[in-house]
């Protein structure tokens, strides 16, 4: 990973993807991802379990993520966010906020897909919290379409499962020790419909949309 930075970024996509593949498949966690075609320069918005949400869609569709700025500091996670070409956002700073929007529109220009999760924190992953809007208007700016993913942990059995979840009081090595306690986890990606910023050029009506997107997914 420590080599990511020097190659170019197909490649680093790559690297990542198969990184993140490989990290799954050590955890014991099996991977169902809808596969549609998502088109270049996608902002795609999805709700926030766990720490291996970034890892889980990396694997699935290489991205750059935008996460809250603690993140960072965050043992190991934190450290494998950064390798993850994730921009941190201090929250409750209007001024970064629209610097990190400057950003994120760069890479959506570019072709580049960009994951945010507009919960703003973690949930146990049984149901979705109220969406944040303000990062939305990057998608608005590049007119770049907006893509729901609902990330859902199941059992083999498609019972729902809360190991994963990093939410609460929880450490790192709480979370750990309960994803490895079950002999497998699926992680599960729903790929909503795409949302046009043309049609619907307003981040506050989008954020619902995309929101009541997602929970339709997690509990398909």
């Amino acid at each position: 990973m420590a080599a990511v930075p020097f190659l170019p970024p197909a490649q680093q996509l790559g690297l990542r993807q198969r990184w993140s593949a490989r990290l799954l498949k050590i955890l014991g966690i099996h991977l169902s991802a809808d596969a549609p075609f998502i088109g270049p320069g996608s902002l795609i918005v999805a709700n926030h379990v766990s720490w291996l949400d970034i890892f889980v869609i990396n694997a699935a569709f290489p991205t750059t993520f935008v996460s809250k700025a603690e993140v960072r500091g965050w043992p190991l996670a934190g450290w494998l966010a950064a390798k993850h070409e994730t921009v941190f956002l201090r929250r409750g700073s209007r001024g970064h906020a629209r610097i990190v929007n400057g950003e994120i529109t760069a890479l959506l220009a570019q072709g580049r897909h960009v994951t945010i999760f507009p919960e703003g924190t973690t949930t146990d992953g049984s149901h979705v919290l109220g969406f944040h809007g303000a990062l939305l208007q990057a998608a608005i700016e590049a007119g770049a379409p907006l893509q729901p993913i609902a990330i859902a942990y199941r059992l083999p059995d498609g019972s729902y499962t809360r190991a994963p979840a990093y939410d609460g009081d929880l450490s790192l090595l709480d979370s750990l020790r309960a994803i490895v306690a079950e002999p497998e986890i699926v992680a599960r990606l729903r790929v909503g419909e795409p949302l046009s910023v043309i049609d619907t050029p307003d981040r506050k009506a989008l954020s619902h949309l995309a929101r009541d997107a997602i929970v339709a997914g997690i509990t398909d």
